[in-house]
């Protein structure tokens, strides 16, 4: 039949290699309740959940791995563009299939590298990114045609998506042919990591403007990457990780569809970004759970037709939070069953943590070990050679319906607060504290198991070492990087129009006073003629204002 898992298999071109143990055990793509998936005939419970159909919770494709591993994205930044365009192609060189970028303290939060208020802080976690230049030098020798690039920004990330789309085309390269994510998820910015500059409200019409922009000019590119990461990095649970992030989702479908646009025209396009944190079983149940529940609520509240609307597709991160400054070399281990979660879970793109970032970024060495132990997973250990392997095991499936469930009171709780709108209820929330509370209450009552020793950590609570073992090489970022940077903005600076600066950033403010108006146009404009991102947020707040957290929270 037209469209059945057979016919949606058989049209995934395969990968290369022979899909069997090291016994030689041939392996089914898929295995249900009677056992092996013949591809080629109908011998399979037609009941049962398979990958690639509906509601997905055995995975967005039906072929999964057997047509294309994950995308093995190594997140990386420090210094100047030029350091990190060094460490992007080492990435590439030792086998990385795509880029992430980590941006520095001053620009995630829309200041340039000579505000004071970025003293000390330039370059220092991630790469400090002030100017189109910079861009320019971040993907130097880098075909960002052929290689996706994922942007890990929220507040400023329409600026920066604007700098990138400036860059490649100054190099010839058409916007249409940029193929990547740009994180963007301003929402959890509220309830967790904390880098925003402006009101809620205002900073979605921002998310909202790059949906229409990427909708229309930017058809291979993510818009957003709604972010559970980091959630679950400031301590919440994994069912919480997975309803706010997935309340984020919903929220952002209903600030698009207010907007005028069609929500198939845009949801295809939205990523997700989720933890792999150390609970190997509960972590795979997360995934599929998320899966299930994206693809119910699109077809069901939000009347999405297209397949490719239902189809959750997420990039996943081992859990920084669960490394440890003891015996730091455990943290590959860690690493490893981390991302091996993941992969069971039907991650599309991963990136696994080097065992040093707990003390500092990356080193090179650190950073090539997680990236190879992505690669172990891929060739050596023979999980991707069947989807959803663990599909069907009575404690994973039971597990994915009780997340499920948590997850759907807090949907709930929310709807309630915005009397049946998800975004109103998601304002409403952010206002209350709910999110804050909820994630710190959470947070709370692990470090008591751990301080208790309820929950053993190695080489924390238990299993302590001791001396010189636990000093490894860390990487170290120096003052005069901080100068350098300025040394370049200055440059910059010196060399622009300014009378062409003034009239952009004038017709950035009158186009963000009317919301009818697309920003991203006047984005572009204005970092054309080399506005700094910090000049064009000031711009931006003059009309937006700030946002400071309630202090009853």
């Amino acid at each position: 039949m037209p469209g059945s898992w057979n016919e949606l298999y058989r049209a995934a071109p395969l990968r290369d290699g022979e899909f069997e143990t090291l016994s030689g055990v041939s392996l089914a793509p898929v295995y249900g309740p009677k056992g092996p998936v013949n591809p080629d005939g109908d011998s399979y419970d037609q009941a049962a959940e398979l990958p690639g159909e509906y509601p997905f919770t055995r995975g967005p494709h039906a072929s999964m791995y057997r047509s294309k591993l994950w995308t093995m994205r190594m997140f990386a930044g420090f210094g100047t563009a030029v350091d990190t365009n060094h460490r992007f192609r080492e990435i590439l060189k030792a086998g990385g299939s795509g880029l992430s970028t980590a941006f520095d303290l001053p620009t995630l939060m829309g200041r340039d590298s000579d505000d004071p208020k970025s003293e000390g802080e330039v370059g220092k976690c991630g790469v400090a990114i002030d100017t189109v230049e910079d861009m320019h030098d971040l993907f130097d020798k880098i075909d960002v045609s052929k290689v996706t690039t994922s942007m890990t920004i929220n507040s400023p990330a329409p600026i920066i998506l604007a700098m990138f789309i400036q860059a490649a085309e100054e190099r010839g390269i058409n916007r249409a042919l940029l193929g990547g994510t740009l994180q963007n998820d301003i929402l959890k910015e509220y309830q967790a990591q904390k880098e925003y500059r402006f009101p809620p409200r205002q900073s979605v019409r921002l998310v909202v403007d790059t949906f229409r922009f990427c909708t229309n000019e930017m058809p291979k590119w993510h818009p957003i990457s709604v972010s559970g990461y980091h959630i679950r990095e400031a301590g919440s649970t994994a069912a919480q990780e997975l309803a706010f992030t997935l309340a984020n989702g919903f929220g952002y479908v209903e600030a698009g569809i207010k907007a005028g646009l069609e929500v198939d025209s845009f949801a295809p396009n939205l990523s997700f970004f989720f933890n792999a944190h150390i609970d190997f079983f509960e972590e795979i149940a997360k995934f599929r759970a998320a899966r299930r529940i994206w693809a119910r609520w699109m077809k069901g509240r939000y009347g999405a037709k297209s397949v490719k609307s239902m189809q959750l597709r997420f990039h996943t991160q081992t859990s920084g939070v669960s490394l440890t400054a003891q015996q730091p070399e455990v943290n590959i281990v860690r690493t490893a069953l981390e991302a091996l979660a993941g992969v069971m879970g039907g991650t599309q793109s991963l990136h696994t943590n080097s065992m040093d970032e707990v003390l500092a970024l990356p080193t090179e060495k650190a950073a090539r070990i997680a990236l190879r132990t992505q690669q172990v997973i891929a060739h050596e250990t023979g999980v991707a050679n069947v989807a959803d392997p663990l599909g069907g095991s009575y404690y994973v499936e039971a597990l994915t319906d009780e997340i499920e469930a948590q997850a759907e009171a807090v949907f709930s709780h929310l709807d309630d607060l915005g009397a049946g709108s998800m975004i109103e209820g998601i304002y409403a929330a952010i206002e209350n504290g709910y999110f804050v509370s909820e994630i710190a209450n959470a947070s709370y009552q692990l470090e008591k198991k751990i301080s208790s020793g309820k929950r053993i950590v190695v080489g924390v609570n238990a299993f302590e070492g001791g001396g010189d073992e636990d000093q490894i090489p860390t990487l170290v970022i120096g003052e005069e990087v901080e100068a350098e940077q300025k040394r370049r903005l200055n440059k910059v600076k010196s060399q622009r129009d300014s009378a062409a600066l003034i009239r952009a950033l004038r017709n950035l403010r009158r186009a963000a006073v009317d919301s009818s108006q697309n920003t991203m146009p006047f984005l572009i404009d204005a970092v054309r003629v080399r506005a700094t991102v910090g000049e064009v947020m000031n711009a931006l707040e003059e009309v937006f204002g700030t946002w400071r957290e309630s202090s009853a929270i």
